[in-house]
Formats: structure tokens, sequence, C-alpha cells
């Protein structure tokens, strides 16, 4: 196998390869700006690149070992396997997380070889929404869930407005809006410096912009922010990571229409998917913390995707046990989350 390190001047070869945006070269850039280490390599067949991936190192306290994380990169198969032994043992890697686009296949399920390990500890979802973009604005329209479609007018006939902004004012709205929603929902949420640098870092490159949605309150000069979301585009792609919404006026339904904007949007912009990043699964559980936030994108219409999982590729077992029982201790756990970027 020829495994080589990816320089600056294959930034095009490399993004032609991989297949998400967290695997983009200005993904990489901007978790190079958080003082995280990003090791990019290529695998080489006949002298030609075949297959190219990014990963980032994470020290483990008390330890002089790191985790790699390779998050919806290439197929864990022997040739990956080879690869990153290669590539944890020259970083003193004590595991590698991955977690492959790879969507799983009904009938004859996929899975990783024997190598890899089958995760206790998934971060990304095993589970997604995936909108067809390539669909007329009528069709996509009519696959709403029906309350979904209602709601979507109940905002538009309260003069609810959204704009697509990429500006410092829009900036500064969404951050309050997202950070009042992480406080009132009680979900780990990113911290400032990441929301700025990944805004910063993706924006330049053209793949980032802001919805918000605006409110014109009868008697009031100004109309009010209640939802903002940043979406981020790659390749044919558009992807809705963050987003944060006001606890006021819920009863005009902004953040339907902000979603059903960003859907218009993504067309506008000639792309064919609509990635929301992350889902529960088929049978979800209406108890389930997560259940409202897997409903309302349910009732877009979009596929519920299934992926194949999340794998380790141990390399120091005890250290990975020690790793994976801490990880189960409620106050470490965020901290570990913090830890791999989460």
């Amino acid at each position: 196998m020829d495994l080589r390190p990816i320089g600056d001047n294959q930034k095009s070869q490399y993004n032609k390869l991989v297949t998400h945006v967290i695997e983009s070269w200005q993904w990489g850039e901007f978790r190079k700006s958080l003082g995280i280490p990003v090791l990019r390599y290529g695998i080489y067949q006949n002298g030609k690149l075949s297959k190219a991936f990014q990963l980032t190192l994470h020290k483990i306290p008390l330890t002089n070992q790191y985790v790699g994380y390779l998050p919806k990169g290439p197929f864990p198969d022997k040739e990956l396997a080879v690869a990153l032994k290669k590539i944890g043992k020259e970083n003193n890697c004590a595991f590698i997380k991955v977690e492959p686009d790879i969507e799983q296949v009904t009938g004859n399920r996929l899975q990783a070889t024997e190598e890899f390990i089958k995760s206790p500890k998934p971060l990304f979802t095993k589970y997604n929404f995936i909108l067809d973009l390539t669909k007329s604005e009528e069709e996509l329209l009519k696959n709403l869930h029906p309350k979904t479609r209602y709601n979507i007018k109940i905002a538009q006939k309260h003069g609810v407005k959204v704009e697509e902004r990429t500006d410092d004012e829009a900036f500064e709205i969404y951050l309050k809006l997202y950070f009042e929603t992480t406080k009132r929902q009680g979900y780990h949420g990113h911290n400032e410096h990441y929301h700025r640098q990944v805004w910063k870092i993706l924006k330049s490159s053209g793949m980032a912009r802001l919805l918000i949605a605006f409110y014109p309150k009868p008697y009031t000069l100004t109309p009010i922010p209640l939802t903002a979301w940043m979406l981020l585009n790659f390749k044919d792609t558009f992807y809705y990571p963050y987003g944060g919404s006001s606890k006021i006026h819920p009863e005009v339904m902004a953040n339907n229409l902000v979603a059903w904007e960003a859907i218009k949007l993504g067309q506008k912009l000639g792309l064919k998917k609509f990635d929301m990043w992350g889902a529960l699964g088929p049978s979800a559980d209406p108890k389930d913390p997560w259940f409202g936030f897997h409903k309302f994108k349910q009732g877009y219409g979009g596929k519920l995707t299934e992926y194949i999982g999340t794998y380790d590729l141990v390399f120091n077992w005890p250290v990975y046990w020690m790793f994976t029982v801490i990880d189960k201790l409620t106050p470490l756990k965020v901290f570990l989350l913090k830890l791999l970027g989460k």
C-alpha cells in the first residue's frame, strides 16, 4: 500500500475525493485554527491518488497518548485499517475512532473489516434525514407533512421574513440565539470561539451563510430576530449543522419557515441534497430528549438514512477501556465530547 501525507498543493485533488463537509480541506483548516492537530493522507494506486482523508489528534489526559478521530471518511476496509495502523503508531494513538460517510445497505448490511470493533461511543448519530433538492418546489411542498405545511403558512401569515445574510451583525444575532437555545434546552454546545472560527474560515471560502427569521411585531419599530441557522455547502450538498431560536413568539412558527427557505436556497444554489445533520432511528421514542428535533426534521419529507455506524481501531486496550469507562461518568462525558470537538 502506498500511503503518503497530502500536501497543500493537493487541495483540489483532495476535495474531489472526500464526500462530506467535515472532511473538506476547509474544515481541516478550521480545526487547525482551534489548535487541533490535523493530519491529511492519501492512498495511491499505480501512482494515482485514489483515496483521501483527514483525521484529528486529541491528547488523552493523564497519558502520553492520543485519540485519532476520522469522521465521515471512507469505508473501513482492510486498506484503511493498514493505513490507520501506520498513522496510529507514528502518532502514539491509543485508538482511532472512525465514523464513515457510508450509507447502510438494506438486505445486505455492510460492516467494517474485523480489525475495527463496534464503538460503544458514537459521536455522530447513526441516522439522518436527507432531502432530494432535485425535485421541483411543488413536489417538495407536496411532500411536507401537512402540519409542517400549515405551520409555514402560519409564519407567512404573521409576516415573518427570512433573510440570507453573511454580515457581522447577522452573525452576532446567530450567536445570541444559539446560546439562548443551548441554555434553554440544556444540551452541550460548542463555545463562542468555535463558532467564530468555523464562520470565519468557511465563509471566506463561500461555504457558509446564515438564514435569519425576523418577526415584524405590531407596534415595534424594528423586526425581532426569532430564529437563525448557519448553513454550510460543500460540493453538491447543503448542510444544517447549527441553529438557534428565541423562546418568544413561538406562535408565529419562525423555525418552520427558516427550514423551508433553507430548502429553497439550496435549490437556488444548484445543490442536489439537503443534509439535516442527524436524527433518531426509525422507531424513535417520543420520550427521547431529541425527539422534538427529530420530529421537526421529519416534517420536511427527507429520506431517513442509516449509516454503517461508529468503529474503533484499538492499539492500546488498557488506555482504551479507561477512556471508555470514564466517558460513562456524566461530568467527564461532557469533557470528552469537548476533547473530540463535538
